[in-house]
């Protein structure tokens, strides 16, 4: 089974509600689609949302790095040398992490085509199944609240609040939604870098004192900041979280080293794929630090790949593996089963993806 060629492609998903946060307001998903195609007339499917805020990705620099890079370096390459493959891929472009992304996991696809097994089995296979939360958008307190309750009504026990606007009206916000869904539900905040060190420490300090009953709270402060976020993590009880500052297997091992962080959260589009998170995840394990798998406004493809890694490993304790259920239509066929709040991964091998419908060809445009 060798690479032939990679095909591109282009899915437009209208959210169900504008999906907002301190860095940007999104209300579809306008993601790259890949297929790479083998010479026995396998298809690999991977996906890359365009997140330039915090990837600094867009559809062009994703279609431009597959189709002038990495394409001319993988085509030929045999699935069964995954290795060389990602030593190829990894090195034919610098940044561009979406993109690889996509690349990454395709092949992981292909591979587990190539052994007729699961991608999650083939990781590991730790768990078959694994429980996202839902992500409530940075709106009114009034809005927010009511958003939650409907999403407690659907059976999530778990919640990703949207904050880091204005701090004091952030305190506002959680307080609504604990006293509308009670205490049996989590409660995560993410700030997305959107508090400075010493105003992030008061804040969670008020909702400490308030016995808000925060789960933890995520990359409170800049992505660069590893100074401010250890500062963060030393000067409240609540369990910090990296996100936007881990990009890279180094950037896991600074914030690991600095013991900056209690928790990572790992997203396949901000490392470059599986493959790199593999690296992450084994770090973390080793330091004691717990993981969670997150996504990006993505389609239930990327999710699915994203899905499979959260199973493979008993080090990925967390999931925030939500935006395909924010969708308003899903042309996946395949992947992962939504039986809210558990995302069921398929036994077929592979991802288990069968084909994207409303798939808008770009390769010649």
């Amino acid at each position: 089974m060798k690479i032939d060629k990679i095909e591109i492609g282009h899915v437009s998903i209208p959210l169900k509600k504008p999906f907002k946060t301190a860095l940007r307001t999104v209300t579809s998903a306008e993601d790259t689609i890949i297929m790479v195609r083998t010479d026995d007339g396998s298809i690999g499917y991977g996906e890359a949302p365009p997140t330039a805020v915090i990837t600094g990705d867009t559809n062009g620099a994703v279609i431009g790095a597959i189709k002038e890079n990495m394409e001319k370096v993988l085509v030929g390459q045999d699935i069964s040398n995954l290795e060389n493959i990602m030593q190829l891929l990894h090195k034919s472009v610098q940044k561009n992490s979406s993109a690889r992304a996509a690349v990454d996991m395709a092949i992981y696809d292909l591979f587990g085509k190539l052994y007729n097994i699961p991608v999650y089995k083939l990781l590991g296979g730790y768990r078959d199944r694994v429980e996202t939360d839902i992500t409530v958008s940075v709106n009114e307190p009034e809005e927010m609240r009511k958003d939650a309750i409907d999403f407690a009504s659907q059976g999530f026990t778990a919640l990703k609040i949207k904050v880091g606007m204005d701090i004091d009206k952030d305190i506002r916000r959680v307080k609504a939604i604990r006293e509308a869904v009670g205490n049996t539900l989590k409660i995560r905040l993410d700030a997305n870098q959107g508090w400075m060190p010493k105003e992030a420490v008061r804040g969670i300090r008020k909702m400490e004192d308030a016995g808000l009953d925060i789960e933890l709270v995520e990359q409170p402060v800049k992505a660069w900041d590893v100074e401010g976020l250890k500062f963060v993590t030393d000067n409240v009880e609540t369990p910090i979280m990296a996100d936007e500052g881990i990009f890279s297997p180094y950037d896991a091992f600074r914030i690991l080293s600095a013991r900056a962080a209690d928790l990572i959260n790992i997203k396949l589009m901000k490392c470059g794929g599986i493959y790199n998170a593999l690296k992450i995840v084994s770090m973390a394990e080793t330091c004691g630090i717990e993981c969670m798998l997150g996504c990006m406004v993505e389609s239930k493809l990327s999710v699915t790949a994203a899905a499979h890694l959260a199973g493979a490993r008993k080090n990925i304790t967390r999931f925030d593996l939500d935006t395909a259920l924010l969708l308003a239509e899903d042309p996946v066929v395949g992947g992962v089963k939504v039986e809210t709040p558990m995302l069921i991964l398929p036994d077929a091998p592979g991802l288990g993806v069968d084909k994207i419908e409303n798939l808008i060809n770009i390769n010649h445009q």
